[in-house]
């Protein structure tokens, strides 16, 4: 499409299709005197199809709609490598948000690039990490571009949303507030307010959606799920894209209530929060994935990515997908999964993904070495000098320390006196 030349300044939304940023359209044009760009991007968080986004956002008021199915991008370009990082915030969170925000960045600058717009908004308000995620990402993937945020900068609060959009008609539903906050993709879903913000609470069944309670589960279900290089290629032996085997094993390990998180998590802007997630398909890919690479990477190689990882998922969590340390950690993951191909059998069955079985053309798994029956190819008599090597520091450091508490001890011996 060919942007339409104009003389009015253009800003970009970020648009969801909901109450919010519905009503953001006319009021960002009402506040700025901008032409405001509609930009809605799926990453697989289901309902109304792209169509009918777009026709909203044209009927409340944007002079353009720039909408993409992204969710073959998501899944190969930031699910994947997400995978591969066996990216958990706080050995927990597997990055739901924090990883849809990039691609859904790079949407918004090409279409601030495509409509000639100066200034970039989002829907965020300002004690989240998603405000940090947008912005950080638009300044990096666009420098000249400014940033503006109806909800933070210019007081759009939800009651003021809903009573704008019954006096201008806006052809959205201005029902009572859900008593929570949800955040969905492919990889998963994100659920936090209400009274999940007394952390005493513990969640009702309507909190979830992608899961089913794993209290009761169906019968167990064994998966193979095959990888090559670190990525999964199919399921069962059939050849799938990244984004079929995603949406596959969250209806089969939801079904079994695998991926259900509580956490109290660590926010970048420094306060705590509660927050509710269900990805039952990133975790068991994860489960799947981590076991496949016990079996492929030399030990040393292992305990190192261990510290990658972590600092990789650290900087995602904070915003820092298009940083230079995280394209050179990428760099650095990238290399280490070389062999991390092959098969693993998991049991899917009552909220847990359980390995059974696991085999690879790169494994360094060494039947021969491993086993203690006949045919042990491991010579043990070299065991004994290995030890004695192996702990050699550590004993000429106690000798040390031995000897100079003997001689402290003496000094603390008081001199006996002399009698005359």
């Amino acid at each position: 499409m060919t942007a339409t030349p104009t003389t009015k300044e253009r800003i970009v939304l970020a648009y969801s299709g909901g109450l919010d940023t519905s009503v953001a359209i006319g009021w960002i044009a009402e506040a700025t005197g901008a032409e405001v760009i509609a930009v809605a991007v799926d990453v697989g968080q289901g309902g109304e199809s792209l169509e009918t986004v777009r026709q909203r956002a044209l009927d409340c008021g944007a002079v353009e709609a720039y909408v993409a199915d992204a969710r073959d991008e998501f899944a190969e370009q930031y699910c994947m490598p997400t995978l591969k990082a066996n990216g958990l915030y706080m050995d927990a969170y597997p990055l739901v948000s924090a990883i849809s925000r990039p691609v859904i960045v790079r949407h918004l600058v090409a279409a601030a690039r495509q409509f000639g717009a100066s200034t970039v908004s989002h829907g965020c308000t300002g004690k989240g990490n998603d405000q940090v995620r947008f912005e950080v990402g638009i300044q990096t993937l666009g420098p000249d571009l400014k940033c503006i945020a109806p909800v933070r900068d210019l007081a759009l609060t939800r009651d003021k949303a809903i009573d704008y959009a019954e006096r201008n008609n806006l052809p959205i539903a201005t029902t009572k507030k859900n008593p929570f906050s949800i955040d969905q993709n492919v990889w998963g879903r994100a659920v936090e307010t209400g009274f999940l913000e007394d952390i005493w609470n513990g969640p009702t069944k309507d909190v979830y959606d992608y899961t089913d309670d794993p209290a009761f589960p169906p019968a167990p279900d064994v998966v193979t799920i095959t990888f090559d290089q670190g990525v999964p290629t199919a399921l069962d032996g059939r050849s799938l894209s990244p984004l079929q085997i995603i949406e596959e094993l969250n209806r089969r390990a939801g079904v079994q209530g695998i991926g259900r998180i509580d956490i109290v998590e660590d926010r970048l802007v420094g306060i705590k929060s509660r927050e509710i997630y269900e990805a039952p398909g990133a975790m068991a890919l994860m489960a799947a994935h981590r076991e496949l690479e016990n079996i492929t990477l030399e030990r040393e190689q292992a305990r190192f990515k261990k510290t990658v990882d972590q600092r990789w998922t650290e900087l995602v969590y904070d915003g820092q997908w298009f940083s230079p340390l995280k394209k050179n950690l990428d760099a650095f993951i990238d290399e280490s999964q070389k062999y991390v191909s092959g098969d693993i059998r998991m049991e899917l069955h009552g909220g847990r993904a359980t390995v059974q079985g696991r085999r690879s053309d790169t494994s360094l798994y060494d039947f021969n070495l491993a086993t203690y029956d006949t045919g042990d190819a491991f010579d043990q008599s070299s065991a004994r000098g290995f030890i004695d090597i192996f702990g050699l520091s550590s004993k000429v450091a106690t000798e040390r320390d031995q000897r100079v508490q003997g001689l402290e001890s003496l000094d603390d011996v008081a001199p006996l006196s002399r009698q005359d």
